[in-house]
C-alpha cells in the first residue's frame, strides 16, 4: 500500500466532497477543491512529469513552494510517476537548502510561479540549471545540472555502503529486529515517499529517505486512533519540510476528510488564526508543537481552542517535551471535551512512533498533578526499545529510546540498503517504571527547543570561543529557559555577548537569559554542578520578582527596559522612541514570545491580543494596550499611535547580503544633451511632463497642453492642467508639472467600475514603495513602471504587458519611491543602506551612488529649472543633488530624521522639507539656507504638498496643517486619530484629499472645510490619486487604498463608492492611475496592474 493508492480509494468514495480548503485571509472567500479535482490536477501533472522526466537511478522531485490550493495535488502528483518528493522551503536559508539539493543529488526541482523569482535569486550563484526549463500550470520544472562536482552515483554509494556495513551491524544502534538478510532497496521504484533533512543543529543535517511501508502505518493507526470520519477537517500546521506534515496531509485526504491550509504569514498571528481555525473553518484534528498551542496564549486556548463548545475532537502535542499536566489543564474550560494525545517520533524513523491519550479522569481533575505525562504506546507496525549505555534492552531504569520495526526503516544519508527490521539510536533518555516510559532529555545535551533540535553544549563551546569570557555553562531550566551563566574577563556588556552569538548560533539557539557570575560551581568530581547553578538561577529570578510594577506610572519606564532586554541592547542609556517597532528593532517571533512573557510576568496577568500587537505595532501601541487591559478605568498617559509608517515588517529579519556597487561611475554620460521627452506620474497625481507640448496635447488623458511659453501668475488659476506652482517663472525650459484635469461639476448616475487584474509581478518581498510611471512621449506603448521592494531588488516593468524589463539588486531594501532624472535617461532611489542610487532607466546599470549616514526611506523630488534633485535621509540632512556631474550641492541639518518627501514650488522658488521631530522647513533650493520653519510639535510621516497658494501636511496628533508659502498657519482640519497620508489636490485646487487612521478618505475645501469623507474598513497610510475616468470624459475619479489591502475607487466630488478591490495582503503603496489602469504595490511581494473596467467593458 502506497500514500496515493490510500488517497485514490478515498476519492472512488468521496469524489464530490471537499478534499482541500486553502483561505487566505483576506476578505476573499476561501477556495475549495473536491477529491475529484485533486486527483485530477495530480494526473495532469503526472502525465507532464513523465514525458519530460529521464529518471536515473532514484526518483525524487524536489518541490519548491509555499502552502496553497494546489498543493497536495502536486505532492499526489509527484508521488503516482512514481517518484518521491524533496520539500525545499522558500524562506530556508539558501546554503541548507543547496546543501539537501546536492546531498540528494536531485535532477528536477518543481518551482511554483509565484516564487521563481526567489528561486533565481536564491540559487542562481550555487546551482547550475537549464535556460530552457518546462511550464506546466503554476509549476515550472528546471533541471538541474551539476557541474564541476563530484556526483555520488548509485554504485559509488552502494560500495560505501557495503564497505561500512561490518562496521554498522556491530553498532547496537543498526541490530536489527531480526536475524535476517532481508533487505530494503532504496532503488526500487516504488520505494520512496519522500525526502527529507534533520535540522542540522546537532552537526551536518541528515537526509531521511522516507519509503511508503514506513510512513504508511502511522497514516492508517491514526485514521483509528483519532476515529477519523469524511465529516472532520484537519489544519495543516506543519511545514512540508517537517514530516508531521504527511500526517496531516494524509489521514485527512485517505478519509474523506477535509484539508485547511492558510499561509505561513497567518500562523504568526495567534489570534486570527483561532477564529480562522475554530470559528469560521471549525477545525476537528489539530496536531502542533507545544510551542505553537503555547502562542495562541493562556486565555485564547482557553475560550476558543479548548472551550466547552469547540469543534475541535483530538489536540495531538508533539516535536517537543509535552506541557505539564498543570498548565494543560489551566487550559481547558469546563465543560471542554477534546481528546488530548502526547504523540513522539524522530524524522529517521518517520514519523511518529508511539501515542498516549491523556485520561479524561486526569484532565477534569480539580487536583494539583505534577506527575510527567508517559510516551505511551508503539504505534501501528513500531518497535520500541529502552537500551542501556551497553546497549542491552532494559525494562526498569534509565536507557536511551531506540524506534524501528520490521517496515519502519528511513534511509539515511548515503544508505542504499537497509536491513528490515533496523533500531535507530533516538538520543532520548528515558526512565522505565512499572512497564511505562518517561521522557528525561536529550543524549549528549541535545534538547528540543521550539521544535529544533539544539545541543546545547554547542552554545556552551561558542560562547566561550568568545574574547570576553573566561569559562561559562549553559543550562535547560526546567526545560523551559536557556540559560547562560558566564565568567568574564572584564566588564562585560551583555548586548556584545548577545550580538555576537547572533553572528554564529541559529535564533532559536540564543540563550534566554545571560547570568553573569564570580565563578562556576564545580562537584567534588570537578564537574559542573549543575543544580547548584539552578539555585544561582533561582535567586537571580527572585531578585527580578521584586521588580513587580507597582502602578501605572511605572509601566512605560519598565517596558522601555523589557525591551531593550529581549533586544539585547539593554544597556542602551538612550529612550526607546515611541515609533519603534520590535520587527525593526532586530525582534522575530521567538523574541516576540519572549517579550510577551516577560510582560505578562510584570503585570501578573495575561494580556490578550498583546503578541499580535507585539508584533505588528509600536513600543507606545503596545504600552497603551498594556494599559487598557491593566489599569481599564484610568484614562492612558499617551493617546495617539505615533507608529512609523512602515508597519508590519517581515517575522523573518532580512540580512544587508545586496550585490557589491562601486562607488565609482561607470561611464559618463553628457546627459545635458540627451534629453528625452516624458511624461512621468507619481503618487498624490503628481505628474511631471517634460519637452511633450505636442504630445501632451495628443493624449486624452490629459488634454490640456502645458506650454513651453512663460505662464504668468495671473492666467495660472485658469489652467487646470497644472500644478501650481509649478513652473512659474523666468524659465526657458519646456517643462511643466501637469495635474489630471477634473470638471468643476459632479456627474450623477455614473457607472459603476470594476477591477480586473492586468499583471502582477513578484518583487520576492513586500513592496512598500510606491510606482513611477514613465511614458516616452515617442513611443507611448513602452510606458515603464519602476519600484523597488523590500527584496533589494529595484524592478523596472512593461507597463501594458507586465514584463520585467531589468531589475538591479541594491544593498538593502527599498521603501523610497523612485524618480526620474531631467534628461529622463535615469531613475533615482533610495535605500535602507543609506545610498542613493542613480540607475540607467534603460537597463537599471549604476550610474552613480551617493551616500548619507543613515537610511534613505524619502523619495527624490526633482527640480526641472536646473535637474537638481532634493533628498531626505534618517541621518537628519536634507540633499540637492547634481547626477551629472556626480556631486552634493548643498547639504542641511534639518533637526530631526527626514523620513518623508520634499515639495518644490517655484512661485515662490521654495522646497519644504518635514522631520519626525515636528519641524515643516522652506529652504532656499539654490542655497540650501532656512527661509523658514514651523513646529508642529508632533512628528511629520506625511509629505509636504503645494499649490498655487498654500502648502499642506498631515500630522500624527490628527490634525490636516495649511500654511501659506511665507509661514503662517492659515488653517487646521483635524480627524480622529494620526494622518500618515500624504495630501493630494484636485487639479482645480479646490478640494484636498488625504485619508487618517481614522479609517476615513477625506476631501476638504481649500478653506479648510470638510466637503465629505468617506469610511473604509481600515487604517489609510497611502496618499490618494485624483484621476480623470478614461471611458467618461466628463468625470473625475480618486483612488486610494486601506492598509487591510482594499483598493478604493471614488467619485471625487461626492465621494461616492464606485468599486473597491481586495489584494491579497497589505497595503502601504499609494495608487498610480495612467488611462485605465491602477498600479499599487502590495505586501504580498507583489506589484500590481489592474484595469478599470466600466459597466459597458465588464
Amino acid at each position: 500500500m502506497t500514500l496515493q493508492e490510500l488517497v485514490h480509494q478515498a476519492a472512488c468514495l468521496y469524489s464530490d466532497k471537499t478534499a482541500v480548503c486553502f483561505d487566505e485571509c483576506n476578505n476573499q472567500p476561501p477556495v475549495y477543491y473536491t477529491y475529484k479535482t485533486v486527483v485530477n490536477t495530480a494526473s495532469e501533472l503526472s502525465h507532464f512529469l513523465l514525458l519530460h522526466c529521464d529518471f536515473q537511478g532514484i526518483r525524487e522531485i524536489g518541490l519548491y513552494c509555499q502552502p496553497g490550493i494546489n498543493l497536495p495535488s502536486w505532492i499526489l502528483g509527484i508521488l503516482q510517476v512514481p517518484a518521491a518528493y524533496a520539500p525545499i522551503d522558500p524562506d530556508s536559508p539558501p546554503a541548507l537548502s543547496v546543501h539537501f539539493i546536492k546531498k540528494c543529488d536531485l535532477k528536477y526541482v518543481l518551482v511554483e510561479k509565484q516564487q521563481i523569482n526567489k528561486f533565481k535569486s536564491s540559487f542562481e550563484t550555487l546551482l547550475n540549471y537549464d535556460t530552457f526549463t518546462v511550464e506546466h500550470n503554476d509549476l515550472v520544472l528546471f533541471r538541474l545540472h551539476w557541474e564541476n562536482e563530484v556526483s555520488l552515483t548509485l554504485n559509488d554509494r552502494k560500495e560505501k555502503c557495503e564497505k561500512g556495513k561490518m562496521t554498522k551491524s556491530m553498532n547496537s544502534e543498526n541490530r536489527t529486529e531480526e536475524k535476517s538478510d532481508e533487505q530494503m532497496d532504496v532503488r526500487l521504484q516504488h520505494c520512496l515517499a519522500y525526502v527529507l533533512h534533520t535540522s542540522g543543529t546537532t552537526g551536518t543535517p541528515k537526509i531521511v529517505r522516507v519509503p511508503h511501508t514506513c510512513i504508511v502505518p502511522n497514516i492508517q493507526h491514526f485514521q483509528v486512533l483519532f476515529e477519523i470520519t469524511h465529516e472532520d477537517v484537519l489544519f495543516l500546521a506543519s511545514p512540508l519540510t517537517f514530516d508531521p506534515s504527511v500526517v496531516e496531509i494524509f489521514v485527512a485526504l485517505s478519509s474523506g476528510a477535509s484539508l485547511l491550509i492558510v499561509p505561513t504569514s497567518v500562523k504568526v498571528l495567534p489570534s486570527k488564526l483561532a477564529a480562522l481555525l475554530f470559528s469560521h473553518h471549525r477545525v476537528t484534528i489539530l496536531q502542533a508543537t507545544p510551542t505553537l498551542l503555547r502562542r495562541f496564549g493562556s486565555q485564547l486556548i482557553k475560550s476558543t481552542v479548548l472551550s466547552a463548545n469547540t469543534s475541535l475532537r483530538v489536540l495531538a502535542l508533539g516535536g517537543e517535551a509535552f506541557p505539564s499536566l498543570t498548565a494543560l489543564k489551566s487550559w481547558r474550560e469546563v465543560g471542554n471535551k477534546t481528546q488530548i494525545f502526547n504523540v513522539y517520533g524522530i524524522t529517521e524513523v518517520s514519523s511518529w512512533a508511539t501515542f498516549y491519550r491523556i485520561p479524561e479522569k486526569i484532565l477534569n481533575s480539580t487536583l494539583k498533578c505534577e506527575l510527567p505525562v508517559q510516551l505511551g504506546f508503539p504505534l501501528l507496525g513500531t518497535v520500541v526499545e529502552v537500551r542501556d549505555t551497553n546497549g542491552f534492552t532494559i525494562q526498569e531504569g534509565i536507557g536511551q529510546v531506540f524506534l524501528g520495526g520490521r517496515y519502519r526503516v528511513c534511509f539515511l544519508d548515503d544508505e542504499v540498503t537497509v536491513p528490515l527490521g533496523t533500531m535507530r539510536a533516538t538520543g532520548d533518555f528515558v526512565t522505565v517504571k512499572d512497564g511505562e516510559i518517561f521522557f528525561l532529555g536529550r543524549k549528549d545535551s541535545q534538547i528540543k527547543r521550539h521544535g529544533k533540535r539544539l545541543n546545547v553544549e554547542l552554545v556552551q563551546q561558542i560562547a566561550e570561543g568568545l574574547q570576553e569570557v573566561e569559562s561559562c555553562a549553559v543550562t535547560w531550566y526546567n526545560q523551559e529557559k536557556l540559560i547562560l551563566f558566564m565568567v568574564s574577563k572584564k566588564d562585560l556588556v551583555k548586548d556584545c555577548i548577545f550580538k555576537e552569538l547572533q553572528k554564529h548560533l541559529p535564533s532559536h539557539a540564543i540563550p534566554d537569559e545571560l547570568v553573569l557570575i564570580d565563578s562556576l560551581p564545580l562537584t567534588s568530581h570537578g564537574k559542573i554542578d549543575v543544580s547548584e547553578l539552578n539555585k544561582i538561577y533561582l535567586n537571580y529570578i527572585n531578585l527580578k520578582s521584586e521588580w513587580k510594577l507597582n502602578g501605572k506610572d511605572e509601566l512605560w519606564e519598565k517596558l522601555q527596559h523589557l525591551w531593550k532586554s529581549v533586544l539585547n541592547f539593554s544597556e542602551d542609556p538612550l529612550k526607546v522612541p515611541n515609533e519603534s517597532l520590535f520587527l525593526n528593532s532586530g525582534g522575530d517571533s521567538l523574541k516576540s514570545v519572549r517579550l510577551l512573557s516577560e510582560i505578562e510576568n510584570l503585570v501578573g496577568t495575561s494580556v490578550p491580543g498583546l503578541l499580535e500587537i507585539i508584533l505588528s505595532s509600536s513600543i507606545l501601541e503596545i504600552y497603551n494596550h498594556i494599559l487598557q487591559t491593566v489599569f481599564p478605568d484610568e484614562n492612558p498617559t499617551f493617546i495617539k499611535n505615533y507608529a512609523t509608517k512602515r508597519k508590519l515588517n517581515d517575522v523573518n529579519q532580512e540580512e544587508n547580503n545586496g550585490k557589491s556597487l562601486r562607488q565609482e561611475s561607470i561611464m559618463s554620460l553628457k546627459c545635458d544633451s540627451e534629453i528625452n521627452a516624458f511624461i512621468a506620474l507619481s503618487r498624490g497625481s503628481q505628474i511631471l511632463s517634460l519637452n511633450t507640448t505636442r504630445f501632451l496635447t495628443t493624449l486624452e488623458h490629459c488634454p490640456s497642453a502645458c506650454s513651453s511659453d512663460l505662464i504668468s501668475q495671473t492666467n495660472i488659476q485658469n489652467t487646470k492642467s497644472l500644478n501650481p506652482p509649478a513652473l512659474i517663472g523666468t524659465s526657458k525650459d519646456p517643462s511643466c508639472i501637469a495635474k489630471v484635469p477634473e470638471e468643476e461639476t459632479p456627474v450623477m448616475g455614473a457607472e459603476k467600475m470594476e477591477f480586473r487584474v492586468r499583471w502582477r509581478s513578484d518583487t520576492g518581498k513586500c513592496v512598500d514603495a510606491s510606482p513611477l510611471v514613465v511614458i516616452p512621449a515617442v513611443d507611448k506603448s513602452s510606458a515603464t513602471v519602476y519600484i523597488g521592494s523590500h527584496s533589494h531588488r529595484m524592478m523596472a516593468v512593461d507597463l501594458y504587458s507586465g514584463k520585467v524589463k531589468w531589475e538591479q539588486t541594491l544593498g538593502d531594501r527599498i521603501e523610497s519611491s523612485a524618480c526620474v532624472s531631467k534628461c529622463g535617461n535615469f531613475v533615482v532611489v533610495g535605500c535602507y543602506n543609506g545610498l542613493v542610487y542613480v540607475l540607467k532607466s534603460n537597463s537599471g546599470e549604476q550610474y552613480w551612488m551617493f551616500t548619507t549616514e543613515d537610511a534613505v526611506k524619502s523619495s527624490a523630488t526633482m527640480d526641472p529649472t536646473t535637474g537638481l534633485l532634493y533628498i531626505g535621509s534618517h541621518d537628519q540632512h536634507a540633499y540637492a543633488l547634481d547626477i551629472y556631474k556626480k556631486k552634493c550641492v548643498w547639504k542641511l541639518k534639518c533637526g530631526g530624521t527626514v523620513f518623508s518627501s520634499p515639495c518644490l514650488s517655484l512661485i515662490p522658488h521654495h522646497l519644504y522639507f518635514a522631520t519626525l521631530g515636528g519641524l515643516l522647513l522652506a529652504i532656499n533650493p539654490a542655497t540650501g539656507n532656512r527661509v523658514w520653519e514651523y513646529s508642529c510639535g508632533k512628528p511629520l510621516f506625511s509629505s509636504p504638498q503645494c499649490c498655487l497658494q498654500y502648502i499642506c501636511i498631515g500630522c500624527v496628533d490628527g490634525n490636516l496643517l495649511c500654511f501659506t508659502h511665507f509661514g503662517e498657519q492659515v488653517w487646521k482640519f483635524s480627524t480622529n486619530e494620526p494622518i500618515f497620508s500624504s495630501p493630494c489636490t484636485s487639479a482645480s485646487e479646490q478640494e484636498i484629499f488625504f485619508g487618517s487612521h481614522d479609517c476615513f478618505i477625506y476631501c476638504c475645501s481649500m478653506k479648510g472645510h470638510l466637503q465629505w469623507k468617506f469610511e473604509t474598513t481600515s487604517r489609510v497610510y497611502s496618499t490618494p490619486f485624483a484621476f480623470h475616468n478614461h471611458n467618461r470624459s466628463n468625470e473625475m475619479l480618486l483612488a486610494a487604498a486601506s492598509t487591510d489591502g482594499k483598493l478604493w475607487i471614488l467619485e471625487s466630488k461626492s465621494g461616492q463608492l464606485q468599486s473597491v478591490y481586495q489584494l491579497p495582503g497589505e497595503v502601504f503603496s499609494s495608487p498610480v492611475v495612467w488611462e485605465s489602469m491602477l498600479i499599487i504595490g502590495c505586501r504580498n511581494n507583489y506589484v500590481y496592474c489592474l484595469d478599470l473596467l466600466s459597466g459597458k467593458q465588464k
